[in-house]
């Protein structure tokens, strides 16, 4: 089996990608399609051991991959990897700036250890990738840059520290974008909402009742699928994107839109058996989380 992507064959070819957090979920699964048309994609992430499992997986479906290990919070390890692979590539084209975490805690028990830790991973990684790409190859080549966020709008209640970073990101994306406009480099993000992937089997186990229910505050009446979520990445990369900059494009079943008091109506099963509304499966080495293998 091969990725079943949407976009045109060798859409990528002879370009370097790199995508960091590729080693699981949303970043894997875009690393994997970003191969598969064509590009040599560079996972940068902290456990060499899930890096070399995904460049395993690209290289056996007959794409080109390889990986960095860095920890995207340490400024000289971001420059050195960032140069290491401009030495190899001779450029990079794009970034996708995926690495990411955070951890359920509300504003009161939040340290300043914790605080720290959640912006730095997701925001200012972020800025410290995207600054290195831009400064090193994407200032005299052009590119494209996207910055993965989150369903932040309104609050983001037990993660304030990640809704934070968020909607810092969306910030920097908007500025990055016009300021480096003139250099033929374009910046957009995409705010996945809802996603069934990996990093949900990161949350405490008591927490998985929860996420089940939680399709049915989504007015699509389901989850994300990662390859749904990585068609918009890839999508932002892509020339059909060249005059799309400074946008964050919501992949989230229109759940920001539901309000108190609106009855929601979830597809019933006639509905949801329309092609409309079914989950986008292109990725042939998907994994369901464990959190819905009941």
């Amino acid at each position: 089996m091969s990725y079943g992507s949407v976009f045109a064959p060798n859409l990528f070819a002879g370009k370097v990608v790199v995508v960091t957090g590729g080693g699981s979920g949303i970043g894997r699964c875009t690393a994997h399609e970003l191969a598969a048309l064509g590009a040599h994609t560079v996972l940068v992430g902290r456990k060499l051991e899930k890096l070399q499992t995904v460049v395993d997986e690209i290289t056996q479906d007959g794409g080109a991959a390889s990986f960095q290990v860095c920890d995207i919070r340490q400024e000289e390890a971001v420059k050195q990897i960032v140069a290491a692979v401009i030495a190899q590539h001779g450029r990079i084209d794009g970034l996708v700036n995926n690495a990411g975490g955070q951890y359920m805690t509300p504003l009161e028990a939040i340290t300043a250890k914790g605080w720290e830790a959640v912006i730095n991973t997701n925001l200012t990684g972020g800025f410290l990738m995207a600054r290195e790409c831009f400064t090193q190859s994407m200032n005299k080549n052009g590119g494209a840059i996207v910055n993965i966020v989150a369903d932040m709008w309104g609050s983001m209640p037990g993660m304030g520290h990640s809704g934070a970073a968020r909607a810092g990101m969306v910030s920097f994306t908007e500025t990055a974008a016009l300021e480096w406009a003139a250099k033929g480099v374009r910046v957009n993000a995409v705010a996945p909402g809802y996603i069934a992937s990996s990093g949900m089997d990161n949350y405490p186990v008591e927490m998985a009742p929860m996420i089940r229910e939680m399709a049915k505050t989504i007015p699509a009446g389901r989850f994300g699928s990662e390859a749904e979520t990585a068609a918009g990445i890839v999508f932002l990369l892509s020339p059909a994107a060249s005059f799309i900059s400074g946008t964050t494009l919501r992949i989230d079943g229109a759940r920001p839109q539901a309000r108190a008091g609106y009855p929601m109506r979830v597809p019933d099963a006639a509905v949801q058996a329309r092609e409309a509304v079914k989950p986008f499966a292109g990725f042939h080495r998907a994994h369901t989380p464990k959190v819905f293998q009941v």
